[in-house]
């Protein structure tokens, strides 16, 4: 637990120390930086790190995203940048302002937005942003998805840093810069086998393939594109999401529970219990054994 002011939150982040840290250093710094001059917008991004996307609103006013600043603050790092060079610019890829940059380090992404920086245009450039382009399916990933309502194109790969996973994640990359209303994820079964059986039948099925998930106990297949054939991968994920926004598909529920984070989580707490029972018991038994002889003593 995190307590602000005294007012408790759950952290959620990772438990591992250089992460940790990381974690807390951005709760306790502002909501939205801002930054005068290259200098600072370059010891800015090094001392975020990788563990964060970050956003740098350049010629963007504070108060355009003050708001997501505080709302995303346990999940981003939040700029706005005042005076900068042409040179920062080219570096950050972008030809006018006002413009706001995302970058995601640990994934080696950058996106620019222009606006409009009102409704729910920022907002859902932001929110999407959160993410990287092509999501791998891990304990850490999943736990990000829960906060985003867009189902995801999952492809379900043997495994998925092989050469050929490789070159099919890079054109799934290329379909969801294209396709913003859905998550694209990918997951190997050498990887997370646990999570890839409710999809993938190893008897029956043959990889890869792709489904549409909707984060829970139901998915979505393509009949006739259940496989991903070899050859022109670019045009047969074309092909499945266009079957699927025309409804040609076949919903599916899992035969049995999801192996969701809650369901590990809970197994741990419940052997903990078990293990914590145990113990009193032992310990009640050792006393009940200590206090026998003086009760034979006093009769």
């Amino acid at each position: 637990m995190l307590f602000d002011h005294g007012v408790p939150t759950e952290y959620t982040g990772s438990r591992k120390a250089g992460q940790l840290v990381e974690s807390l250093r951005k709760l306790v710094a502002p909501d939205v930086s801002v930054l005068k001059s290259d200098a600072a917008i370059k010891s800015f991004v090094q001392e975020a790190g990788v563990g964060f996307p970050l956003f740098i609103g350049f010629g963007v006013d504070e108060s355009s995203i003050a708001e997501y600043g505080a709302r995303y603050k346990k999940k981003a790092w939040f700029s706005t940048a005042k005076d900068f060079s042409e040179d920062l610019m080219a570096v950050y890829d972008f030809d006018k302002i006002p413009a706001l940059v995302s970058l995601n380090p640990k994934y080696n992404e950058q996106s620019v937005f222009y606006g409009p920086f009102e409704g729910t245009f920022l907002e859902d450039f932001i929110r999407q942003s959160l993410l990287p382009m092509t999501v791998p399916i891990n304990a850490e990933t999943v736990k990000m998805l829960k906060d985003d309502d867009r189902k995801v194109v999952l492809a379900v790969l043997q495994d998925d840093s092989d050469e050929t996973s490789m070159r099919l994640i890079k054109i799934l990359r290329s379909a969801a810069n294209a396709n913003h209303d859905l998550v694209f994820g990918y997951v190997g079964v050498n990887q997370w086998e646990e999570f890839t059986e409710p999809f993938h039948d190893s008897k029956s099925s043959q990889l890869p393939k792709l489904v549409v998930w909707d984060k829970d106990e139901k998915y979505e297949v393509v009949e006739g594109l259940e496989k991903l054939e070899e050859g022109d991968h670019g045009s047969q994920i074309s092909r499945f999401l266009e079957a699927y926004r025309a409804g040609r598909t076949i919903k599916k529920t899992f035969g049995r529970r999801f192996p969701t984070l809650l369901g590990v989580n809970a197994l741990y707490i419940l052997l903990l219990l078990v293990a914590v029972l145990v113990v009193l018991m032992f310990f009640s038994g050792q006393g009940e054994e200590d206090r026998q002889p003086t009760r034979a003593h006093q009769e």
